[in-house]
């Protein structure tokens, strides 16, 4: 009885569309630290949120696409719905309760439950043929930018007029491999156009050699370095020219 009402409850994660309903960046994550601890994964929150903001450096690369230059949506292999997230949706690929999580799943699930809490808008959704969420990304608008620092601080650069930014990309695990992500980035990134954007930036880690090979396929070109540096919990970011 407790599997299926566990079942149930993670089948459709909380979704809070109204501004003036969203939480806290700091409550958020407290909420993510305590579903660390309680499910067995101090050395996670150890590493990832006290050890990283001690000493470390990320590299990650920034990519744009010009909606200007006609471009052909690459195929996945198998048939999808792109559109936003509505109330409702099933969004059983973010199951925190889900027998034999490695830390690193759920540190992943837990950021991207915490995405939508936050209320950031908007969040695209692809749905697979069983009628659930499969992948999920969100497209920013520069009217948000003021969303983007409060939810990053100073991780990507302020939207210019003509500018969007795709983050948050996610793909549920029983999905991947069937070019799902480039398929749907291409299509959320034309969603751009109306707002009036022509440039959409999207950033991913150096070492993410799938997601870099995905945002390609979906017309994304490298333009730019990102470095993320923390010491003693001061972060430094700065952003370079590719040559």
């Amino acid at each position: 009885m407790r599997d299926r009402v566990s079942r149930r409850r993670n089948a459709t994660v909380q979704i809070m569309l109204s501004p003036a309903s969203v939480l806290p960046q700091l409550l958020l994550r407290t909420q993510d630290a305590m579903s660390l601890l309680v499910r067995g994964h101090p050395q996670t929150l150890l590493r990832r949120a006290l050890g990283t903001r001690l000493h470390s450096e990320t590299l990650a690369i920034g990519l744009r696409r010009d909606l200007d230059c006609p471009f052909v949506h690459p195929t996945a292999k198998l048939p999808l719905v792109i559109r936003p997230l509505r109330s409702g949706d099933d969004l059983s690929i973010l199951n925190i309760d889900q027998p034999e999580l490695t830390s690193d799943v759920l540190f992943e699930r837990l950021s991207q439950r915490r995405l939508i809490n936050a209320g950031l808008p908007t969040c695209w959704v692809a749905i697979a043929p069983d009628g659930k969420v499969c992948y999920m990304q969100w497209l920013v608008a520069p009217s948000d930018n003021d969303r983007i620092r409060a939810q990053w601080d100073d991780l990507f650069p302020q939207l210019a007029p003509g500018e969007a930014l795709l983050e948050g990309a996610f793909t549920g695990d029983a999905y991947r491999g069937q070019g799902i992500m480039a398929h749907a980035m291409s299509r959320i990134a034309v969603a751009a156009r109306d707002f009036g954007a022509r440039w959409v930036h999207t950033f991913v880690g150096v070492t993410n050699t799938p997601s870099l090979k995905g945002c390609q396929r979906a017309g994304f070109v490298p333009f730019q370095q990102r470095s993320e540096a923390w010491r003693l919990l001061r972060r430094r970011v700065a952003f370079t020219p590719l040559a």
